[in-house]
């Protein structure tokens, strides 16, 4: 019997988009507290990052990332994506992610819709493992779009009880999206996902006075930190992204040292700089928008490909790693990615 192989999965392109004009640190400042986390290297903050406007919603992200999408590849090929996939960091609506509002809005009919609600700040590589799978097993499905929306910086982080705190000034917002198809132009060469639930309930949120966030009363949102909790997550961090960079590696066959660039979600200095090192490579090699940016958490992978790729830094036929890790560590992953995805010349197409 004859047995048609299935193609390989491709990224064939990505995009982004980042709200609104770039914002100070002076922003927080002048609302800080004498605050011993802010000594901490987990809460030193970036020069700028931008903050979602008012009235804007995930889906807005979503569309204006795809826009460049669109231009280079066309409304039919955007609208007739099989496979839609979403990340929000903070959804419009309690429950609800914004896949089907999203396909709503670009009159896509995809066959499947997903909503990812885990993740973290690596659920990109997630994402791209999931549309790899289905685009695989799918006969009829030929295209997927991964969407990662990161709208909490401008919500939660500038409400007035939370501001004044050393982790207000560090997550910026901003949207990255990725198109992928059976194609052998930008091959998806390996993914390694590690989901560690041991560490899933060292993530945790507070309200003072105490409640619950769905309930009435006073008292804003925020990200729980205390010193020894940071001290454990920044361990872990510094040791699953390089475990899971090198499984990567060591599965299709090389050393670190060959990868030509490296992205990893973007938390803070220290963490980027320890995992480049851990792999043996230069800064060159390993893009940085955390000054730019802020910390995007899932959006980070995708629009620091984006930075990258549009400045012509990604030469197609390259060796690109992605790595992250999600919230306390309860999720790791690493991609790798045979590049061609490099746009072309000006007055090409």
């Amino acid at each position: 019997m004859d047995i048609t192989p299935t193609p390989p999965v491709s990224l064939i392109d990505v995009a982004s988009y980042l709200p609104g004009d770039p914002i100070g640190t002076d922003y927080f400042a002048r609302y800080a507290r004498s605050d011993r986390m802010a000594q901490n290297v987990m809460f030193r903050a970036p020069t700028c990052r931008h903050h979602i406007g008012a009235g804007e919603s995930a889906v807005d992200m979503a569309e204006r990332a795809l826009t460049p999408l669109i231009d280079r590849h066309g409304t039919a090929t955007i609208a007739g994506v099989d496979i839609l996939i979403t990340h929000t960091q903070l959804p419009d609506l309690p429950v609800l992610g914004c896949g089907a509002d999203l396909a709503r809005r670009m009159r896509m009919s995809p066959q499947c819709i997903l909503d990812v609600h885990n993740g973290g700040c690596a659920a990109f590589i997630h994402m791209l493992d999931l549309a790899r799978v289905i685009l695989s097993t799918n006969g009829s499905a030929r295209t997927a779009l991964i969407v990662t929306v990161q709208n909490s910086a401008g919500q939660v982080f500038t409400q007035p009880d939370v501001r004044p705190l050393a982790q207000a000034a560090v997550p910026g917002d901003g949207c990255g999206v990725g198109l992928l198809c059976k194609s052998d132009r930008a091959q998806i060469l390996d993914i390694e996902c590690r989901h560690r639930p041991e560490f899933a309930g060292d993530m945790t949120a507070a309200i003072d006075p105490p409640r619950r966030y769905w309930e009435p009363g006073t008292g804003q949102l925020r990200i729980a930190f205390t010193e020894s909790k940071i001290t454990t997550v920044f361990a872990r961090g510094n040791r699953l992204v390089p475990e899971v960079a090198h499984a990567v590696c060591d599965h299709i066959g090389v050393t670190s040292t060959a990868v030509d660039t490296f992205v990893t979600n973007q938390p803070n200095r220290l963490f980027l700089r320890n995992w480049r090192e851990a792999l043996e490579l230069t800064p060159a090699q390993h893009p940085d928008t955390f000054d730019d940016c802020g910390n995007l958490f899932g959006a980070a992978i995708p629009v620091t490909l984006d930075i990258e790729n549009r400045a012509g830094r990604i030469r197609n036929g390259s060796l690109v790693l992605l790595a992250g890790f999600a919230h306390a560590g309860d999720f790791a992953a690493a991609a790798a990615i045979r590049w061609g995805a490099q746009p072309p010349p000006p007055g090409r197409t």
